[in-house]
């Protein structure tokens, strides 16, 4: 059976857009292989860092698994919704815009369709921290699986 190159267009089409993250300044830190695939990339946990948006001087970095193999290395695999999240303190915390509950703060695409992996954060004013929270979710079913991270900070910041 023969394909038609508007099919190859669309696969294409739709695994670099499968690959857009919300956060724009993602850095790759590196990479371990969990599985030998014959055909096509191994199996991977990635580690990637970025920085908060709207909090100057929190780095949270993020451990995800990828798929591999041929469906991985063309970006029709379905990612596991395991992943863990750890956030530090780089530089003295401010707030940017002052600062809400359950903000986004990245998503990454797990799939080609409907399931995405999410770090949220939230502030917990009595406490002086600030909670990372990661998870994933899917149009039908998502994962109960999740990972948070605290960074406390100074009662006495003020917005910039």
């Amino acid at each position: 059976m023969r394909k038609s190159p508007i099919s190859f267009i669309v696969v294409f089409a739709l695994s670099c857009l499968s690959a857009f993250s919300f956060a724009a300044d993602i850095d790759s830190i590196g990479s371990v292989s969990t599985n030998f695939k014959l055909v096509g990339p191994n199996d991977k946990i990635v580690l990637t860092a970025f920085d908060d948006p709207d909090v100057n001087g929190v780095t949270c970095y993020l451990s995800s698994a990828k798929t591999g193999g041929v469906t991985g290395a063309v970006g029709l695999a379905t990612d596991s919704s395991d992943a863990s999240v750890s956030c530090v303190k780089t530089d003295r915390i401010t707030f940017y815009n002052g600062i809400e509950n359950g903000v986004e703060v990245f998503s990454e695409k797990r799939s080609i369709l409907f399931k995405e992996l999410h770090v949220k954060r939230f502030i917990d004013k009595k406490r002086n921290v600030l909670i990372y929270m990661t998870y994933s979710d899917h149009l039908i079913d998502g994962s109960p699986k999740n990972s948070i991270s605290v960074v406390s900070y100074d009662s006495t910041l003020n917005s910039k």
